[in-house]
This record gives C-alpha cells, structure tokens and sequence, in this order.
C-alpha cells in the first residue's frame, strides 16, 4: 500500500510516435520520461536501471506493430521487455511493475488511462521495496 504523502514514481520510455507528454497525465506521481527515436532502442540494462534509481513503475510505450515505422522497433521492445519482467519476478520485485503498451501519440485518453491503471496496481503491490522512499 502507498502511504499518505508519498508520490509514486513512474520511468515512461517511448517512442517520439508514441507518445505526446502532457502534464495532467502524471497526476498523483513523478514522472521521468526516456524519450527514443524507436522503440526497439529499449534495452534490458536501461529498464533495469529505472529499477534501481528508485521507479516504482517503469512504462514502455510503442507504436503498434504494424505501424512501426522501422519495421520491428515495438516487437522487439516487447520482447525485452518480457525478459525484463521475469528476471524482476525471480529477483522478487514483481514483473507487474513493468508494463508494455502499443499506442499513438494522439491517444491521450488512452495513455491517461494507462497512467491511472498503472498507479493502481502500484496501490496494491506497493513501492519498489528496492528503493528506500524516505531519503
């Protein structure tokens, strides 16, 4: 459970194609945006590293596949990103706190949405216990 007073933080990485930052979308938390010209530039050690600079949740955002611009960026990204959520669930960190989602920058509502779900779910299975939230 996420304490009175304590702001979750959200590590969003995405493609320019995919996402358009406005400010009322991270309400409720912190956010830190990794933004790649393709999202087939996610790699494990990066998603890791949000991990370890104390994201509670870390987000990647990719174009849907069949509207890549370069071909394979969003299914390789998913790939990555489902190796990242196992090695997270073996270390006990919960691969739920790393999530992959196709999307386009006008969708606004959608990336709202997902924003919102994912403060949720951070309700539930906590901050990132790696991280010390009382620095």
């Amino acid at each position: 459970m996420i304490q009175a007073g304590q702001q979750p933080k959200i590590t969003v990485f995405h493609c320019l194609n995919s996402f358009r930052e406005t400010p009322q979308l991270f309400e409720g938390c912190q956010a830190n945006i990794v933004k790649m010209a393709c999202s087939s530039m996610t790699q494990d050690i990066y998603l890791l590293k949000a991990f370890e600079a104390g994201a509670d949740a870390v987000i990647v955002l990719v174009c849907p596949e069949q509207a890549c611009r370069y071909a394979e960026g969003s299914i390789r990204a998913k790939k990555r990103v489902t190796r990242v959520k196992a090695l997270l669930d073996e270390i006990g960190l919960d691969g739920e706190r790393l999530s992959l989602f196709n999307t386009m920058a006008e969708e606004s509502v959608a990336l709202r949405h997902i924003i919102q779900t994912t403060l949720v779910k951070l309700d539930t299975i906590g901050l990132n216990p790696a991280f010390n939230h009382y620095n």
